[in-house]
């Protein structure tokens, strides 16, 4: 594909603009550790919400849709839709809890739940295995997306796209820290979503496809179009539908879906002005992502069944790609070559958004690990508010060039999705359990991490093709929490001042502490927010109220665009009569 100059214009225009914010708040960023990572902890929900949205609109997000619907059909994006639930436990119940902790990372928050030596370790070795192992597979699976789109539509090889792809992206989160980030994101968004559904349009009107009413009359296409798999395929229901909600959604830790909150949604609720408007961020994020943006993608995925029905036919098309990389995914930024000149602009400026969104928050995020809770804490504990914010940008530097050799090494979207999943598989109830159950210490934690990524070597190295990716999960699930359970029993529990010093600051309540609570008063040391109401059960039915709203408009939105109208009808109903049910007890789910 070739560009013309209004082409070029857009694209070098954008990534001018992505600099000039990182330049333009980089002097603030640099005033201390807390400006760089946290924003000084005064930012509003709207900003964060839109972060949070454009950072999971990665470039291989679209890639990853496309790979499902040609081979699963739309209902296999249930193996993602699943993760609202997750989504919607961290607005009503973990986000407020998040924002009291004060911590400045989720990683921080190991030294204030946990005692001793064990809870120091849990810090230091998290700090690496998440911050830099883990980050960087998430950041190199972005990478490898903006790899194949380069490819397919400039003609690049994946080394030029990598050494261009990442130079804007660092420097401007290396300069501007969260903020830049946050600004930038809210920039990257308006352009990733606006050049989504312009292409979305645009590829419905190509002949072969024959508008709306000709794509959803293509033979091959009716096939794919149902929004729940065929209970007749056994295999598609269980590895689909039945796995993603029975088991993923809680037990899986997968970034910006952690089960009790994590990663970067933890830095955007731990950034927020108050509990309100951390509460209101994570929400923003989880409509937005589950019912606002999938549809765009999905239209052009269909599309590309018709334009591009089989691999060879891609391969045809495009024979400079490489062989490893010719996957299915490679179906969406195919089907970008066939925009139009200045549409063909705006649209690759919105796919180096969605990857700029990505990587600029990850590298932040990452960043903050290896700075606050490893060479704050074990290095150099009384360095300088200067010398943390020259580290922060280093080992930003330094997270960008492995994610880069990484990304040049994985082939497809939808492994990297399992390798993410598989490495966080088990672990998940225990993030949800350690904020209402005393009795979870640091060794509990430290044998889940342990054996999640033992059994998730073993099965991605040792016997890859034995068993599906179900399997895996629900294996790697049963293991790790059987371990995780057991070591909680059979190891000593937190000790005690540390346990009522959490009570005091979080106000976890609820049956779990009850023990803590009932010992401090033998001891004449009560707990003063044990007597508050506990609104856990308030907040879980927020959750199932907040669930049925968006899916009820996800659905709904499908249904309007395959013109079946009447349940159409029905489920923009549920979806308001929802969403008025959740505005009504929202001060009640926020209230102190």
């Amino acid at each position: 594909m070739t560009l013309d100059a209004i082409d070029w214009l857009i694209v070098i225009g954008f990534f001018i603009a992505a600099l000039i914010i990182g330049i333009a708040v980089a002097r603030r960023a640099g005033k201390s550790s807390s400006e760089f990572f946290l924003s000084g902890r005064h930012m509003p929900w709207w900003l964060l919400g839109i972060s949070m949205v454009a950072t999971t609109f990665s470039a291989g997000t679209p890639n990853f849709v496309a790979d499902i619907v040609r081979q699963k059909g739309v209902a296999g994006n249930w193996m993602w839709w699943a993760f609202l639930l997750t989504g919607m436990m961290t607005v009503f119940i973990y986000a407020k809890l998040w924002r009291r902790s004060g911590v400045m990372t989720d990683i921080e928050f190991y030294e204030l739940r946990y005692s001793g030596r064990p809870a120091a370790f849990l810090r230091g070795f998290r700090s690496l295995y998440l911050g830099v192992l883990f980050n960087i597979v998430v950041m190199a699976s972005a990478t490898m997306a903006a790899i194949k789109i380069a490819g397919v539509m400039l003609g690049v090889t994946p080394m030029e796209t990598v050494v261009v792809a990442g130079v804007v992206t660092v420097i401007y989160s290396m300069l501007g820290g969260l903020t830049g980030v946050l600004l930038t994101d809210f920039l990257l968004f308006a352009i990733s979503m606006g050049g989504a559904i312009a292409a979305a349009v645009f590829l419905l009107d190509l002949q072969p496809v024959g508008g709306l009413s000709g794509l959803l009359s293509h033979e091959v296409v009716q096939t794919k179009l149902s929004m729940f798999p065929d209970f007749n395929d056994t295999d598609l229901l269980v590895s689909v539908f039945i796995i993603p909600l029975a088991v993923q959604w809680w037990s899986v830790w997968y970034p910006g879906a952690e089960p009790g909150g994590g990663g970067y949604v933890a830095q955007r609720m731990l950034a927020a002005k108050n509990e309100a408007h951390a509460t209101g961020a994570t929400l923003l994020f989880n409509v937005a992502h589950y019912a606002l943006r999938p549809w765009p993608w999905i239209i052009v995925a269909l599309c590309s069944i018709v334009i591009f029905p089989d691999l060879e036919s891609l391969r045809v098309k495009f024979p400079h790609v490489p062989s490893n990389v010719m996957k299915h995914d490679l179906a969406y930024p195919a089907m970008m070559t066939l925009l139009p000149s200045g549409l063909r602009g705006l649209v690759l400026a919105s796919l180096a958004a969605a990857y700029m969104s990505t990587l600029s928050t990850h590298l932040n995020w990452g960043s903050s690990y290896v700075v606050n809770d490893f060479y704050k804490r074990f290095v150099r504990p009384h360095s300088s508010e200067k010398e943390l914010v020259l580290v922060g940008r280093l080992s930003t530097l330094l997270l960008m060039l492995l994610a880069s050799v990484v990304g040049l090494w994985l082939s497809n979207a939808l492994q990297a999705f399992h390798i993410i999943l598989q490495i966080g598989a088990g672990t998940g109830l225990l993030f949800i359990l350690r904020w209402f159950w005393w009795r979870i210490n640091a060794f509990s934690e430290i044998a889940a991490m342990v054996v999640s990524f033992a059994v998730a070597v073993y099965f991605e190295f040792f016997c890859p093709t034995k068993f599906d990716a179900s399997i895996k999960i629900v294996t790697a699930v049963g293991v790790t929490t059987l371990t995780w359970v057991l070591v909680t029993f059979l190891t000593r529990a937190t000790n005690e001042q540390t346990l009522r010093r959490f009570c005091r600051l979080v106000h976890p309540g609820g049956p779990g502490w009850e023990a803590v609570v009932r010992r401090a008063r033998a001891d004449d040391d009560p707990i003063p927010s044990a007597d508050e109401p506990w609104s856990v059960p308030l907040g879980i039915l927020c959750m199932f109220v907040g669930c049925l709203a968006v899916y009820s408009a996800l659905f709904a939105t499908g249904y309007w665009i395959y013109g079946n109208y009447l349940p159409a009808i029905f489920l923009s109903a549920v979806a308001v009569v929802s969403a008025v049910v959740l505005v009504k007890t929202w001060s009640r789910v926020n209230a102190p």
